[in-house]
């Protein structure tokens, strides 16, 4: 009986230990000094200092495959409007940090977040 409640209780731990890890992994260390990367066809297009952002403001980006309504507010950025078929860059929400960036794969454009260095 002793044995099955040691093993559920070192399981349960482990399971919090990774469970921590993977969060503190995943928010990583913030600076607080971010710049959106907007990159079309692997070339950069604009780079924008989102802690300079004072109101929020819409970038059209159109390209002959189509086009983009960029959402820039204080910290963050997203994609608001596309006329891609798929509509996975709208649904993917905004962005704060630069763990996961936005890709519009049929206008061929990502948004990223570069953490300035220390």
């Amino acid at each position: 009986m002793w044995r099955k409640t040691k093993f559920w209780i070192v399981l349960f731990s482990a399971l919090v230990v990774l469970g921590g890890g993977a969060f503190l992994l995943l928010r990583g260390a913030d600076t607080g000094a971010r710049t959106a990367r907007i990159s079309l066809d692997g070339e950069v297009y604009e780079e924008i200092d989102l802690n300079a952002v004072a109101m929020p403001y819409d970038i059209r980006i159109e390209t002959e495959l189509g086009y983009n309504i960029v959402h820039v507010e204080h910290g963050a950025i997203s994609v608001s409007e596309a006329d891609c078929p798929d509509q996975v860059c709208v649904h993917q929400g905004r962005i704060t940090g630069s763990m996961v960036p936005i890709a519009c794969l049929p206008h061929r454009l990502v948004i990223e977040i570069v953490e300035a260095e220390p």
